[in-house]
């Protein structure tokens, strides 16, 4: 029962953080929609700074060395550090966090919760979650900085 709860969280909850932008999006008000659009653009940038670092400097994931098995539905192939699920949690919950503070928190406790499991299911060291988690809560405060109200119908 463990290992399925390590791999649903280290698998799924990012993708129920996803979920819950729809549900904010759906809220009526503009600063709902703008919300979401900064939390996407960040976690979009926060994730792809990742996967460059990642083709540059290659590292070898956990499960790679100690052979066990990776407690994940899709085990990665590619490098370990920085995670990028952590990266992209990590902008959601910071950008949501900046904008609604009650909501964030519960977002940034998702986001910690991916992270952890990202490490327990055997794919990521900790090192790589702490900086997925730099990356993504730097990309949400320049995307906030940058505020794309201008942008947004």
């Amino acid at each position: 029962m463990t290992n399925l709860l390590i791999t649903f969280l280290a698998s799924f909850l990012i993708w129920l953080m996803f979920g819950g932008l729809l549900i904010l999006w759906l809220i009526d008000g503009k600063i709902k929609r703008e919300q979401v659009l900064h939390a996407l653009l960040a976690a979009g940038v926060a994730w792809g700074v990742a996967q460059v670092i990642k083709a540059v400097f290659p590292t070898t994931r956990p499960f790679e060395l100690n052979g066990l098995i990776p407690l994940t539905l899709i085990p990665s192939s590619d490098g370990a550090f920085p995670s990028g699920h952590a990266a992209a949690a990590f902008a959601l919950a910071t950008t949501i966090w900046l904008h609604d503070k009650k909501v964030g928190s519960a977002f940034v406790i998702a986001a910690l919760i991916v992270g952890a499991a990202r490490v327990w299911g055997n794919v990521h060291y900790p090192i790589d979650i702490l900086a997925g988690a730099v990356l993504g809560i730097v990309a949400a405060f320049v995307i906030e900085k940058v505020h794309l109200r201008k942008f947004i119908p």
